[in-house]
C-alpha cells in the first residue's frame, strides 16, 4: 500500500496565518510587517506543504509565485542554482519581461538553464567573478516581474545552498525589491555547528524586515487528526500511540507510519520507515529507485536512460510506478526526485559499496562520452565517488572556472582543492595536469573569496611537494604566488625574503612569469626600502610595456604611483591616476588596490572625509566581480570605521561592520567584532568582558584583531583602575604580534600609553607601597614608546597627525601617573602645558573620542591647580563630547574627579566645600597630607588646616573615622 496523503493542511493554521500576515499577502501589502520569511524546521516538519498552502493563498490573492531549490550536490557546488531554476521559469512564464531583462543584462544570460550544462566554452579572467553584475540583474528580473504584481518568491531547502547562493539571498534580504517578498526555508537540524548556513540565519534574523518562523513538531493531538485524515478507517488506540510516539510530531514520518500501518507493518527504526516502500515495490521499479539515489537529489530523464540498462518503455514504466507510489515526485522540466531527501539517502546508504561505486562509474561514463548532458560539477562527483581520479581531477578543475564564470570563487576554490586532493591521494600520478597552474588558480581563487591563509597553506603545501629537480619556473611562479598571499595577511614569514627569492629562480624564465614576480617584489619592499622598491618597479614596467604585458603593466603603474615616480606628481595624484588607469583596461584588482592606498593615504594625511569617500568607493566597486571579501574591499570597510569612530559617528561605524546577512571570512567577522566591542566597552563603557574573553582565543589569528580588541581591554581596564589587568593585556598583545609583525610597530606607541593611563588610573587607590613597586613598569612603558617613536623617525610619512596626538599623550600620561602616583611629581605649569599639547594634537586630528579623553584629564588638572574656571570650561566640552558619543566611561571619569553638572546634593546638615571634598577623597584613599598637598599643589600646612576642619564637620576623631562617616553620609 503506498505511503497515504492528504490535501488538508493540518495542524498549520497559525503558522500559515503569521505567514501570509507578515508578508502582507491577504491585504496586498498593507500591514505588511516582513519583507522575508526564514522558514525552518527539522527534515520532515512540513516545510514545503505549509510553502504550498503559502502559494496557494497567495495565487488566490492576485500575486505571481516561483520558486526554486536547492539541492544536495555534496561538494560539487553549482552556483545559483535555485535561481537558474527561477530565471527558467520566469523566461517560460513572463518571456517578454524575461528577455528584456536579459537585453539590458547579458550576464543573467549565463544563469539560464541550458546555459549551465558543460560546453568546451572558456571564460577570461576578465569575465570572470561578475557576481556584483549578477546580482543587479537579478534584481532587476525581479523587480519588473514585480511591477505587473506582487511577487512571492520561494527559495526551498536552503542547507544545501551554495555559497554564492547565500551571498545572492544575502543580497535581496539586505537590498529588498519593491513588490517582492521572499519565503526561504531551510531544515534546521542540518545547521551543525560547522555549518555555512548557521551563522547566515542568526544574521539573517537581524535584518530588518526579515523575520524567522519554526516549525515545531505537530502537537499529539495534531498528529491524531493527521493520522485520521490518512487513514479513516478504525484504527486501534495501540496503534494511535505507536504513531504518535515513533513520528514525534514529524508529518513525514506520520505519513510513512500510516502507509506502512496500511500493510501491516509498523517499523521501528527510521531507516526501515523511509524503506518500507522500497520492499513493495516490483524489482525493476525497486532497481531504478537505486538508480535515481545514486544519481543524485535529482536526475534527468535523460540521463536515466543514458544509465539504465532499461528499455524505454520499461524505465517509463518504473517510473511511472514509482511516482504513484510516492516515492519519487517528476517535476515539469523532466526530472525526477525524491519525495524527501531523506529517503534518496536512506536507500543510497541502503546499496552496497561495490553496488554504489559500480553505479557511479556508469554515469561517469554517460556523461564524459556525451550520452546525457549534466554539469562539470555533476561529473565530478560521480567520477570522485567511482574514484576515477584523472576524470574527477579534469571535472573539478572544470568546475571550479564554470563557478568564476559566474562570480563563484568560493565555489571555484572548493573544486580547486579537490582536485589537487586528489591528485595528491592518487595511486597513479594524474597525466597531463599543471598542478603548479591549479595551485596558483585555487590559490588566486581563494584569495579572491578572503582566505588568504588558506591560499598561502595550499601554495606551501605545493612546494613542499616539488621534487628536488623541479624546474626552477615552477618554484619560481609558487614562491611569487606566496609572497603575494603573504603580503595581505599576518605571519613570521618575510614575503621580501619569498620574493627575492622568485625573482632569482625566474631570472631566464618567460617575461610574465619574471615581470609578475618582480612587480611582487616591489610591492613586498614598499615602505621600509622605497628606493629599491622604486629602481624594481620601474624595471618591471619597462619589461612589461615592452613585451605587451597590459595587465602586469597596470599593476605596476598602481605600485609605482606610491613610490613618489619622477615627474613630481603627488601619491594621491599617482594613486587616482593608477586607479583610472586600471578602470580603463577593466582590471578591477588592481583598481581596488590603487583606491584602497589612495584612502590610506587620506587617512594617514588626517584627511578623515577624504579617506571615507575613497574607502566607500573601494566598497561600492568590489562589488563587480564577487569581491566584497578579496583583502582591500574587506579592509578598507574596518578603516573606514575606525574614521567614523574618530569622527564620532560610532553607530554609522558599529552598523558598517555589521555583516548580518553577508558571509566574512572568520579572520574579517573577528576584527570587525573587534572594533564594534571597542566602541561598546572602550568608547562608552559598556559591560560586556564575555565579549573580550571570546576575542581573546582570536589574538595569534590577526594582528590587527589582538591590537584593537587590546585597545578596547586597556580602555576597560582604565575605566575599573585595574593596574594589573593592565599590564598583563599589554604583555599578552606585545607577545603576540610582535612575530606576527615586527617589536616596534607603530600602535605600540598608543598601546603603551593607553597602559601607562590605566595605571595612572589606578594609582589614587593604591598605597604608596604599590605605587613605587609599579614605577619600573611605568618607566619601561614609557621607553617602549619612545623606541616606537625613534623607530620611526627616519620615515617622514609615518608622522601624520593621528601619530603626533598619541606621542603627545604619551607625554601627558606619563606626568599624570608621576603626579597621582607621587613619584617624582611634576609641576603644575609641566603638567598643564602637556594636557593642553595632548588637547591641541586630538583636536588638529579631529578624533572626537580622543579629543573627549584629553579634555576630560585636562579639567581634572586644572581643577587640581586650582583653575576653576578654566576647568568648568573644558569640563563643559568634555561632557558635551561624552553625550555625544553616549559614552559612560567619559561621564563616570568626570564624575569621579569632581566635574559632574551642578551643584553636590546636601547630606544631613554637612557642607564640605569643593576643596575639602577633594582632600576628604584622597584621605580615604590613605593619603598623607604631603602627598595630598603635592598632588593639588598646595602646602602641607594648608592640607592640615583642611583635614582639620573635615574632623570637626564630620564630628570624627581620626581620618580613618572621618572616611567611614563620609561613606556612611553618601559624601564619598
Amino acid at each position: 500500500m503506498p505511503a497515504l496523503r492528504t490535501t488538508d493542511l493540518i495542524g498549520r493554521d497559525a503558522e500559515l496565518e503569521q505567514l501570509t500576515a507578515q508578508l502582507g499577502i491577504r491585504t496586498s501589502g498593507d500591514g505588511q510587517t516582513a519583507r522575508a520569511m526564514l522558514v525552518a524546521g527539522d527534515a520532515g516538519v512540513g516545510k514545503t506543504r505549509v510553502l504550498l498552502a503559502l502559494r496557494d493563498v497567495a495565487l488566490e490573492a492576485g500575486w505571481q509565485v516561483v520558486a526554486g531549490h536547492c539541492l544536495d550536490l555534496a561538494d560539487s557546488s553549482l552556483p545559483y542554482l535555485p535561481f537558474s531554476e527561477v530565471l527558467g521559469r520566469l523566461m517560460s512564464d513572463r518571456a517578454d519581461v524575461a528577455n528584456r531583462v536579459l537585453d539590458q543584462h547579458p550576464t543573467l544570460a549565463r544563469l539560464q538553464p541550458g546555459r549551465r550544462i558543460r560546453s568546451s566554452e572558456t571564460v577570461s579572467g576578465d569575465q570572470a567573478l561578475d557576481r556584483g553584475n549578477v546580482y543587479d540583474a537579478f534584481g532587476d528580473l525581479l523587480s519588473a516581474v514585480a511591477a505587473q504584481a506582487p511577487l512571492l518568491l520561494i527559495v526551498e531547502d536552503a542547507h544545501w545552498a551554495d555559497e554564492s547562493t547565500r551571498d545572492m539571498l544575502s543580497f535581496l534580504f539586505s537590498r529588498p525589491v519593491p513588490g517582492v517578498s521572499l519565503a526561504v526555508s531551510y531544515r534546521a537540524d542540518d545547521l551543525h555547528r560547522r555549518h555555512p548556513l548557521r551563522r547566515q540565519v542568526a544574521e539573517w534574523s537581524r535584518l530588518r524586515g526579515v523575520d524567522r518562523l519554526q516549525l515545531e513538531p505537530l502537537a499529539d493531538e495534531a498528529v491524531r487528526l493527521l493520522v485520521r485524515a490518512l487513514h479513516p478507517s478504525t484504527m486501534s488506540e495501540a496503534e494511535y500511540v505507536s504513531i504518535v510516539d515513533r513520528a514525534e510530531g514529524n508529518p513525514f514520518f506520520i505519513e510513512e507510519l500510516v502507509g506502512a500501518a496500511g500493510s501491516g507493518q509498523v517499523p521501528g527504526e527510521l531507516a526501515d520507515v523511509l524503506l518500507v516502500h522500497l520492499d513493495r515495490l516490483d524489482d525493476t521499479t525497486r532497481e531504478v529507485v537505486r538508480l535515481v539515489s545514486v544519481a543524485g537529489r535529482q536526475v534527468s530523464h535523460e540521463l536515466l536512460a543514458a544509465v539504465s540498462d532499461l528499455g524505454s518503455s520499461e524505465l517509463e514504466a518504473a517510473l511511472r510506478t514509482a511516482v504513484e507510489s510516492h516515492v519519487l515526485v517528476a517535476s515539469r522540466g523532466g526530472t525526477y526526485a525524491f519525495r524527501h531527501a531523506l529517503l534518496g539517502e536512506a536507500v543510497y546508504d541502503d546499496r552496497l559499496p561495490g553496488e554504489r561505486m559500480r553505479l557511479h562509474a556508469d554515469f561517469v561514463s554517460a556523461l564524459g562520452e556525451g550520452r546525457a548532458v549534466g554539469t562539470a560539477a555533476e561529473l565530478a562527483q560521480h567520477a570522485r565517488r567511482a574514484d576515477d581520479r584523472p576524470v574527477a581531477v579534469r571535472a573539478s578543475i572544470e568546475a571550479g572556472e564554470e563557478a568564476l564564470a559566474v562570480g563563484g570563487p568560493a565555489e571555484a576554490a572548493t573544486h580547486f582543492l579537490d582536485a589537487l586532493e586528489l591528485i595528491d591521494t592518487a595511486r597513479v600520478p594524474v597525466a597531463e595536469i599543471d598542478t603548479v597552474a591549479l595551485a596558483r588558480r585555487c590559490a588566486e581563487a581563494l584569495v579572491a573569496s578572503g582566505r588568504v591563509l588558506k591560499a598561502a597553506k595550499v601554495l606551501r603545501a605545493r612546494l613542499a611537494a616539488l621534487p628536488a629537480d623541479a624546474a626552477a619556473t615552477d618554484r619560481g611562479q609558487l614562491l611569487t604566488a606566496l609572497a603575494s598571499a603573504l603580503m595581505l595577511t599576518d605571519t613570521t614569514d618575510s614575503p621580501r625574503e619569498i620574493a627575492a627569492e622568485a625573482v632569482g629562480l625566474l631570472h631566464n624564465a618567460p617575461p610574465k612569469l619574471l615581470v609578475r614576480a618582480l612587480l611582487v617584489q616591489a610591492q613586498s619592499l614598499n615602505g621600509w626600502h622605497e628606493d629599491e622598491a622604486r629602481a624594481i618597479a620601474v624595471h618591471a614596467l619597462e619589461l612589461a610595456e615592452r613585451h605587451d604585458l597590459t595587465a602586469l603593466a597596470v599593476e605596476l603603474h598602481a605600485t609605482v604611483a606610491g613610490l613618489d615616480p619622477a615627474g613630481g606628481s603627488s601619491a594621491s595624484a599617482g594613486w587616482r591616476a593608477a586607479a583610472e588607469r586600471a578602470r580603463r583596461a577593466g582590471l578591477i584588482e588592481p583598481e581596488l588596490r590603487a583606491l584602497y592606498l589612495l584612502g590610506r593615504l587620506h587617512h594617514d594625511e588626517g584627511d578623515l572625509d577624504g579617506a571615507i569617500a575613497v574607502y566607500r568607493e573601494v566598497l561600492e566597486r568590489s562589488e563587480t566581480g564577487g569581491l566584497t571579501w578579496s583583502p582591500y574591499p574587506a579592509e578598507a570597510r574596518l578603516l573606514m570605521a575606525v574614521a567614523l569612530t574618530h569622527q564620532g559617528l560610532l553607530d554609522e561605524a558599529w552598523e558598517l561592520l555589521d555583516v548580518s546577512g553577508q558571509n566574512p571570512p572568520m579572520v574579517y567577522e573577528w576584527l570587525y567584532f573587534a572594533h564594534q566591542m571597542l566602541i561598546t566597552i572602550g568608547i562608552r563603557g559598556q559591560h560586556k568582558e564575555h565579549a573580550l574573553e571570546r576575542l581573546r582565543d582570536y589574538w595569534s589569528t590577526d594582528g590587527l584583531t589582538a591590537i584593537t580588541a587590546a585597545t578596547a581591554t586597556l580602555l576597560r581596564a582604565g575605566a575599573d583602575r585595574d593596574a594589573r589587568a593592565a599590564l598583563t593585556t599589554y604583555a599578552e598583545l606585545v607577545e603576540t604580534v610582535v612575530p606576527l609583525w615586527h617589536e616596534w610597530f607603530q600602535a605600540r606607541l598608543r598601546l603603551s600609553t593607553l597602559t601607562v593611563a590605566a595605571l595612572a588610573a589606578a594609582a589614587p587607590q593604591q598605597s604608596a607601597e604599590e605605587r613605587a613597586s609599579l614605577a619600573g613598569d611605568v618607566e619601561r612603558l614609557v621607553a617602549d614608546g619612545g623606541r616606537v617613536i625613534d623607530f620611526y623617525a627616519p620615515y617622514d610619512d609615518s608622522h601624520g597627525p593621528e601619530y603626533r596626538m598619541w606621542v603627545a599623550r604619551r607625554s601627558a600620561e606619563h606626568l599624570r601617573w608621576r603626579w597621582l602616583a607621587q613619584v617624582d611629581p611634576p609641576s603644575a605649569d609641566e603638567l598643564v602645558a602637556a594636557w593642553r599639547t595632548a588637547e591641541e594634537t586630538a583636536v588638529a586630528y579631529g578624533s572626537v573620542p580622543e579629543i573627549g579623553q584629553a579634555r576630560v584629564r585636562l579639567a581634572g588638572v586644572l581643577r587640581a591647580v586650582g583653575d576653576a574656571a578654566g576647568a568648568r570650561e573644558v569640563g563643559d566640552l568634555a561632557r558635551a563630547a561624552a553625550h555625544e558619543l553616549r559614552s559612560q566611561a567619559l561621564l563616570d571619569e568626570l564624575t569621579a574627579q569632581g566635574a559632574a553638572p551642578g551643584p553636590a546634593p546636601a547630606t544631613d546638615t554637612v557642607a564640605l566645600t569643593p576643596r575639602e571634598g577633594e582632600i576628604l577623597a584622597l584621605v580615604a584613599e590613605g593619603r598623607s597630607n604631603g602627598e595630598i598637598g603635592k598632588q593639588l599643589f598646595i602646602s602641607t600646612k594648608t592640607v592640615s588646616v583642611h583635614v582639620s576642619n573635615i574632623l570637626a564637620k564630620l564630628d570624627a576623631a581620626s581620618r580613618t573615622e572621618a572616611a567611614a562617616v563620609a561613606r556612611r553620609r553618601g559624601l564619598l
